[in-house]
């Protein structure tokens, strides 16, 4: 039989691929479902609601964090009455009795004081401005070069853009103050619904306080029925609630420390209203880093309009920082050994954020709330990575 001969066509021969050439296919890339796209959206639309909802709501929810703050602030002592055979109810009530007789007190005796500097604020204010427009008259300042070489700029452009005719004159631009008024009405009249709402404040505290570990059972209810996780929940919540309390009398401790010894310090170096500059004080250190620093310098500048020297201002100034200091090293570093540090950056950005939500009212209560939800954070084992976030 004959040899037949194939083609060499006629066999499909698998081509070896070049190693040089060789494609790698792209990974696959993930994409999140429609399901976790949905939850990112509704999370995120959730956000929006609650910041305007505390937004549009400030006068509610002030009162109600500085009554329930309080009320966690003052636990302490009525325990420990209820513990000396005092009902809880007598207790508390004996509390707000003596709490409110202090606020009266000062207030009665620093009546003169304040009327007297209120009476002298817009004087001043006046001295203030001449101050600063003798120094303005003497040497130009860098904004008002800035300025005058802007308007020298605009100035050449209308000459270039007009041929032959008469040049237009520049008119310069009015700085308007009405921002600052309208701010500062603005947070009086929130300040002034506070005042007017203490009475709701304090009823509020009272019944807190009279309940004391009523809402905790009820809490312990929501958890299911299982008790290793009633049990869980009640460590959870007696620990928060020791931290918390703990932090804010110290912190109020520490504030009224810091009022008494700036009264002191400004009484000592003759600046007047010092007790009014004391209570400021007092008030301001709820604030971290701004308070002390905006108590330091509006005294420093109500030193210099009275004394008229720099240095009695920088005497003044730097006193009220050493008081602020000095309480603050000593009480902080306690509770930094007791209690959760918050990280300083996010603690600068939420005193910002709770400052423009509810205004001067924003940046007392802004140091509280961050403290107390990083405990909460820290001792829930789905939140823990928040509370590391805020920690630091």
């Amino acid at each position: 039989m004959p040899a037949v001969s194939i083609p060499a066509c006629a066999v499909a021969v698998p081509a070896q691929p070049d190693p040089a050439i060789v494609e790698v296919a792209p990974e696959p890339v993930a994409h999140l479902s429609r399901g976790a796209r949905q939850t990112v959206a509704v999370g995120i639309l959730a956000v929006i609601a609650l910041v305007a909802a505390l937004y549009l709501a400030h006068s509610f929810f002030v009162p109600l964090l500085i009554g329930i703050l309080g009320s966690y602030a003052l636990s302490p002592v009525a325990d420990w009455l209820e513990a000396r055979r005092v009902p809880r109810a007598i207790g508390s009530a004996l509390i707000l009795v003596a709490l409110v007789g202090a606020m009266s007190w000062v207030a009665v005796s620093l009546r003169e004081e304040t009327g007297t500097m209120l009476e002298k604020l817009p004087e001043a204010a006046r001295k203030l401005r001449q101050h600063l427009v003798a120094d303005r008259a003497s040497r130009p300042t860098a904004l008002q070069n800035v300025q005058e070489a802007a308007n020298e700029i605009q100035a050449a452009a209308a000459d270039a853009g007009t041929k032959g005719s008469a040049r237009a004159p520049v008119v310069k631009p009015t700085e308007s103050t009405a921002w600052l008024r309208d701010y500062a009405l603005a947070q009086s009249a929130l300040l002034i619904t506070i005042a007017a709402q203490t009475p709701v404040v304090l009823l509020l505290m009272y019944f807190l306080m009279a309940s004391g570990s009523h809402f905790r059972r009820k809490l312990v209810q929501l958890v299911g029925p299982s008790l290793a996780r009633k049990k869980e929940a009640v460590r959870i919540l007696e620990e928060v609630d020791m931290q918390v309390q703990r932090y804010l009398l110290v912190m109020l401790l520490s504030n009224t420390l810091v009022a008494i010894c700036t009264w002191l310090a400004m009484a000592a170096l003759g600046l007047e209203q010092a007790g009014v500059w004391g209570v400021a004080a007092g008030v301001l250190h709820f604030i971290p880093y701004l308070g002390p620093l905006l108590l330091a310098f509006v005294s420093g500048v109500a030193a210099f309009l009275q004394f008229g020297t720099l240095l009695d201002a920088l005497l003044i100034a730097g006193a009220s920082l050493l008081v602020a200091g000095a309480v603050g090293m000593v009480f902080m570093t306690w509770l930094q050994s007791r209690f959760a540090s918050v990280n300083a950056a996010v603690l600068f950005i939420a005193l910002l954020f709770f400052g423009w939500l509810w205004g001067v009212a924003g940046l007392l209560l802004g140091a509280p709330l961050v403290a107390i939800a990083k405990v909460v954070c820290d001792r829930i084992e789905s939140l823990k990575p928040v509370g590391e976030l805020l920690g630091r």
